[in-house]
């Protein structure tokens, strides 16, 4: 079995694929559209050991920070080389091995590389920009702790991420380089938690909670679980895509322990999930945690029907639902990222009836200034009132139903259904 091992690996070697701890190597450039599960290790670190690319803790030590660590490996455009520069003011400057892995070394609008590397557009102003464009800082009752919604609230533990995306929404604080400082009171908030019997769900967000070891985790988690009106524990992270060799048995173990838990994690793009991803991603299902998938629409990275269609597949493949597709928040410097809000239609109105249904996200808009989210769909609803309501599908084909006459309903806007209307 080894004889054939070495043999398939000799072969695969001399066509440009080779192997890394008995699993298929394929260059970045050579990939394509995503559409496989792929992995790219050791990379642009040849002569890293698997026991040592395999350790989480040596991921974030070796990530990449600098122009000098960027230009050892990228042909580096001058708009990338000036966003660099000027990025220690803003947000900081950090990739993983990992993820640094995927990102081609000659294409300066690679999608992957759009997300991660500093470009001087994110000096440019915009007058839709905020630095708070979800209205956090303005719901926060004790620092760290945003409470929004009725029943939920947001618990920022920590303001450290695996790797640095260029979009973040609390770029105003993550990073430890931005213009404010995250100081969460961890007293005070589990304190207004007690307190307030309407919660009876928290995120754990940031920064990313699973760079905290487990035995902080775990300390955590149970110091939530012991308020007893929690019912409902979730996890916002990115660590599993960044970071995959942190999904240990022993971290999911800790995990375990504190159902009902929840997980969403964020994928932009098909390439983002390789092997590593698809197996941190089973092991957490395996685990009984369900995974649900929040994507950010970008300008060059997933602004299109087909990449999104083979994301939201190959995410079904990893036991993860679509659950969100966020229009791109209104956070300063990020204007060359944000694409139109008619695109996302475009994008829902092309997988709704023409995939799946598990495979459809839902496309919402956090508005602006704290309103929350907001869920923007295709026009389905022609006509309402209290006799009929008048529908179409995703064919265009245009059906009637009967309303049951309730005058207390607030029916949707009377109009006339002309072709107009159809993909309004």
């Amino acid at each position: 079995m080894r004889c054939a091992l070495k043999s398939a690996c000799v072969d695969a070697i001399f066509k440009g694929v080779s192997f890394f701890n008995d699993k298929m190597i394929t260059p970045v450039s050579e990939e394509g559209n995503g559409k496989g599960f792929v992995s790219h290790a050791p990379g642009f670190w040849p002569q890293t050991s698997p026991e040592l690319w395999n350790d989480w803790k040596w991921q974030l030590k070796n990530r990449v920070t600098s122009l000098i660590h960027l230009e050892q490996h990228l042909d580096l455009s001058d708009e990338e080389r000036s966003g660099v520069l000027l990025s220690g003011d803003k947000l900081a400057l950090a990739v993983t091995p990992h993820f640094f892995n995927l990102v081609a070394r000659n294409n300066p609008e690679d999608p992957i590389r759009r997300q991660m590397i500093p470009r001087i557009e994110e000096t440019w102003t915009s007058p839709y920009d905020m630095a708070d464009p979800c209205g956090e800082d303005s719901h926060m009752p004790v620092p760290g702790l945003v409470h929004r919604y009725p029943d939920r609230v947001l618990f920022l533990v920590t303001d450290r991420c695996a790797s640095y995306c260029r979009y973040c929404t609390r770029s105003r604080v993550v990073s430890g380089v931005g213009e404010q400082e995250l100081h969460t009171n961890f007293e005070e908030a589990f304190h207004y938690l007690e307190t307030h019997t309407e919660v009876r769900d928290v995120l754990l967000s940031g920064g990313d909670a699973l760079i905290f070891s487990d035995d902080k985790i775990d300390k955590l988690l149970s110091r939530l679980r012991s308020i007893k009106h929690i019912e409902f524990l979730r996890i916002g992270t990115r660590v599993p895509i960044f970071l995959p060799q942190r999904i240990m048995p022993e971290l999911c173990a800790v995990l375990a322990k504190h159902h009902p838990l929840w997980m969403s994690v964020h994928v932009n793009h098909p390439r983002e999930l390789t092997i590593e991803v698809k197996d941190a991603l089973e092991r957490l299902a395996n685990a009984g945690i369900p995974l649900g998938n929040q994507s950010v629409l970008l300008a060059g990275v997933n602004d299109d029907l087909e990449t999104m269609k083979t994301l939201v597949h190959k995410l079904l493949m990893c036991r993860v639902r679509p659950y969100y597709i966020y229009q791109c928040d209104l956070i300063n410097g990020s204007s060359h990222l944000r694409t139109s809000v008619a695109k996302g239609i475009e994008i829902i109105e092309g997988l709704r009836g023409h995939t799946t249904g598990y495979a459809v996200p839902q496309f919402v808009i956090d508005a602006p200034g704290g309103g929350g989210k907001v869920p923007i769909n295709p026009g389905y609803v022609l006509y309402h009132d209290n006799e009929k309501i008048v529908i179409r599908n995703y064919e265009g084909e245009i059906f009637e139903y009967p309303e049951t006459g309730n005058e207390n309903v607030q029916f949707a806007p009377q109009r006339e259904y002309h072709d107009e209307y159809l993909y309004s």
